[in-house]
Formats: C-alpha cells, sequence, structure tokens
C-alpha cells in the first residue's frame, strides 16, 4: 500500500480506539474462540496481529512462552504490556512490520473487518509463518443467527449491510465463510479447517443486559456454544485455520 494510504489506515484506526467498548458477550466469546482453536495450535513462537484490550493476547500468554503482539494502537498494547513482561509488542501497521522471526502460529482474531486491504495482511502473515506453522483467522459472521432474525425485522436490509454497530467499531466489511476463504486463497494460503464459534440468537446488546441474570446462565452459554459446532452457518464468528 503506498504512503499515504498506509498513514491514513494508522490515523483511522487510532480514532476508532476512542469509541471501541467491550461488553460481557465479547469477554465471554474469547474464552470460547480459544477453546475452539486450542486443538488446532502448535508449539513454538506465536504472533498476535492486533489485540484491541489485551483479553486474548492473555489466553495466548498462557499458551506461548514466546508470544508478540502487534497493533496500530499503542493504548492497546499498553494494555497487554501490563499482562506479562515477557510479551514483546510491537505499535505498528500490519504492512509495515518487518523482523527476522518466523512464527509457529499466527492469530488474527476479529482484525480481518478493519482493515483496508485484508488480502495483503494475509500475505504479509504468510511471509512470517514457519514452513509447518498455522494461521488462524476468526472474523463475525454474517449469518449469524441474530443478524438473520434483524434482516426479517426490517431493522437491516440485508444480511451483507453494515449495523450502526458496525460502523461505530470501524467495520469496513460483513464476512461470509465463503469470502472469508476466499481472501485466504487469495493470499496464497491452503485452509485445512473451518468452523463456527457460538450459536447466536440475540444481539450482542441483548446478550450483555441477560448474561448473568436467570436468563442467560452459563448453562445456557455452554449450550449455545456446542450448538455453534453442529450449526457453523448461524454462529457469531466464523474461523479458518491456514497453513502453506
Amino acid at each position: 500500500m503506498e504512503t499515504k494510504i498506509l498513514e491514513s489506515e494508522f490515523h483511522a484506526l487510532n480514532k476508532i480506539a476512542t469509541t471501541y467498548d467491550d461488553g460481557p458477550f465479547d469477554r465471554a466469546m474469547r474464552t470460547y474462540m480459544m477453546r475452539t482453536l486450542e486443538p488446532f495450535l502448535l508449539p513454538g513462537k506465536a504472533l498476535e496481529m492486533g489485540c484491541f484490550n489485551g483479553a486474548f493476547s492473555k489466553l495466548l500468554a498462557q499458551k506461548y512462552d514466546d508470544l508478540t503482539v502487534i497493533d496500530a494502537v499503542d493504548e492497546f498494547l499498553d494494555n497487554v504490556r501490563v499482562i506479562n513482561n515477557n510479551i514483546k509488542t510491537a505499535c505498528t501497521l500490519f504492512e509495515n512490520y518487518e523482523t527476522n522471526e518466523r512464527y509457529d502460529c499466527i492469530f488474527i482474531a476479529h482484525v480481518l473487518e478493519h482493515l483496508a486491504d485484508p488480502v495483503s495482511v494475509l500475505a504479509k502473515a504468510r511471509e512470517l509463518l514457519t514452513p509447518k506453522g498455522r494461521i488462524f483467522l476468526i472474523v463475525p459472521n454474517g449469518y449469524a443467527a441474530s443478524r438473520q432474525i434483524a434482516v426479517k425485522m426490517g431493522i437491516l436490509p440485508t444480511n451483507d449491510a453494515l449495523s450502526l454497530a458496525d460502523i461505530k467499531h470501524g467495520h469496513r466489511r460483513i464476512y461470509f465463510l465463503d469470502t472469508l476463504t476466499d481472501e485466504a486463497l487469495q493470499a496464497k494460503l491452503k485452509v485445512i479447517h473451518t468452523g463456527g464459534i457460538f450459536f447466536k440468537p440475540l444481539a450482542n446488546f441483548q446478550f450483555d443486559r441477560l448474561i448473568g441474570t436467570e436468563l442467560i446462565s452459563e448453562a445456557f452459554m455452554e449450550g449455545c456454544y456446542l450448538l455453534g459446532k453442529e450449526h457453523p452457518n448461524m454462529s457469531a464468528s466464523i474461523f479458518a485455520i491456514c497453513e502453506l
């Protein structure tokens, strides 16, 4: 990408950081994300591309002694630095990240939907991967049951339309499993596994209001997580695991 475009991207991402919030549902989702990916993790060096408040970084640090986290927002990286002094951080756009290190596992979770050119970032991640390494991609799912309900209610015109929450959080696109895998293939990655994480019948704000009450118990959340394995197309998030 050209220098001026990269500078614009840097400022746009830092502007989003001032309004980005995190509720009980998002916090719970990170645990379900880790549970889903755990069987596919490889030992060695790990790289997280994009960290927000460091909650997923904390889970990764429990799995990897050698963890590097990069983000364009230094405020986000501050959250990571307090987790563990051994976590290496770099404040940079992904496109500008330069290192001689190669990583066995690279995690790009709920990041691609924010990027101007996700394929170029996936190609960059490919360059940073060891020959037998894996890239783990997670994005919000455009076919989540809650979004399909919103379309039927007339709140959203189509499943690929950006909601007000999407716009607030700086999302540039809505992903479906075929568009996610297509971008991975454009970056010359091989997709070895895909799936969904957490069947999602309610919108985030509805979960946030009800989690911890008698209406949304831990057992209900666990049921939604298990059901998401059976119905990935209606899950909150979709994922793809890629290799060279």
